[in-house]
């Protein structure tokens, strides 16, 4: 059974995408995530599939779920087309370089949460910075990263984007 787990963070300010990835056997664990969370929408959370043009989805089937309420007609269009778009963009990426295979698409289905910050702005910076971080998410689930090591190092010094120790 497959199953791996991912993390991208690219960018600074409120153009920066954060993206969490799920990759899994459809038949699996990850399959009945998918469909569950596609099944279950709620207020200002609403999962959709990812589709690289109107009529093609994604391959695997990308579930994008939305980490921050969509708070207004901006931050919503950002979501649904930007950060969708950098979404789509980098499976592709993934697919041609190896990252997924392309031929066990059939078998797999993908789960992406991502950050869209509600002060995004502008559109070209989303779609860049998401399309890296779920290509490095993907990329990281597939080499097995962070190792355990990488993690005992960096709790030495905790930090992320909005706080660090020992300031």
């Amino acid at each position: 059974m497959l199953l791996q787990i991912g993390e991208g963070f690219v960018g600074f300010g409120p153009n920066a995408a954060h993206t969490n990835t799920v990759l899994g056997d459809r038949s699996g664990p990850t399959g009945v995530a998918w469909a569950t969370a596609l099944a279950t929408p709620r207020a200002g959370h609403v999962p959709f599939m990812v589709i690289a043009q109107t009529g093609i989805a994604v391959t695997p089937p990308t579930l994008f779920v939305n980490k921050a309420a969509i708070e207004n007609d901006k931050h919503g269009l950002l979501t649904w087309g930007a950060a969708q778009a950098g979404v789509a963009a980098g499976v592709g990426a993934a697919l041609k370089m190896g990252v997924i295979d392309p031929s066990h698409t059939d078998d797999l289905v993908l789960i992406a949460a991502v950050w869209v910050n509600p002060a995004a702005h502008d559109e070209e910076e989303v779609f860049v910075n998401q399309r890296q971080a779920i290509l490095d998410a993907l990329s990281n689930g597939r080499a097995g990263k962070p190792t355990a090591a990488d993690v005992m190092k960096a709790a030495e010094n905790v930090s992320n984007p909005f706080f660090q120790t020992g300031k």
